[in-house]
């Protein structure tokens, strides 16, 4: 019986990890909700370390890289992403670290700032456009000082209404 347990347990992981990248928690967690034994999953989860299936480090610097190039977030919720997922916080340190050399949150505010005023035909953003703004990258987790300091700094020649007079 252990045999099959443990077999259903190793397919069901694999299926899991071939949609996307797990942590060792998180994998825990599915295969828990699925009714497997302490024992099997235990097992389960050393045998996939054994095939290099399962890594913390490696999973933390791929979903780090992801949020922070692909989908512009803030350290805040990457850091609230990572937690969730079961990872220890010295890899989630060390995975933003490696991910925001390649585009620091300075620039990644800069770069969405730009995309939310590129249709802009006004010289300059009115109060209620800047809290929008605001709000927004908020939400994507970044810090309010950084926020506040890259919109005061939105001149007229980075907003297409240029030529008005």
């Amino acid at each position: 019986m252990k045999a099959l347990d443990l077999e259903a347990a190793k397919q069901k992981a694999f299926r899991l990890l071939s949609l996307r990248p797990h942590s060792e928690k998180e994998l825990e967690k599915k295969l828990r909700e699925k009714g497997f034994p302490a024992v099997v999953i235990k097992e389960t989860l050393e045998k996939l370390h054994d095939l290099k299936y399962l890594n913390d480090a490696s999973f933390a610097n791929q979903w780090t890289r992801n949020l922070v190039v692909n989908k512009l977030w803030g350290n805040r919720k990457v850091i609230a992403s990572l937690r969730e997922k079961g990872v220890a916080a010295e890899l989630i340190d060390s995975s933003i670290e490696t991910a925001r050399e390649e585009l620091p949150e300075e620039e990644a505010i800069e770069t969405l700032i730009k995309k939310k005023t590129a249709k802009r035909k006004t010289s300059a953003l009115d109060f209620k456009e800047k809290q929008k703004i605001f709000q927004s990258l908020m939400g994507r987790g970044f810090p309010p000082g950084l926020i506040l300091n890259k919109l005061g700094k939105i001149k007229k020649e980075d907003i297409d209404g240029e030529d008005r007079d």
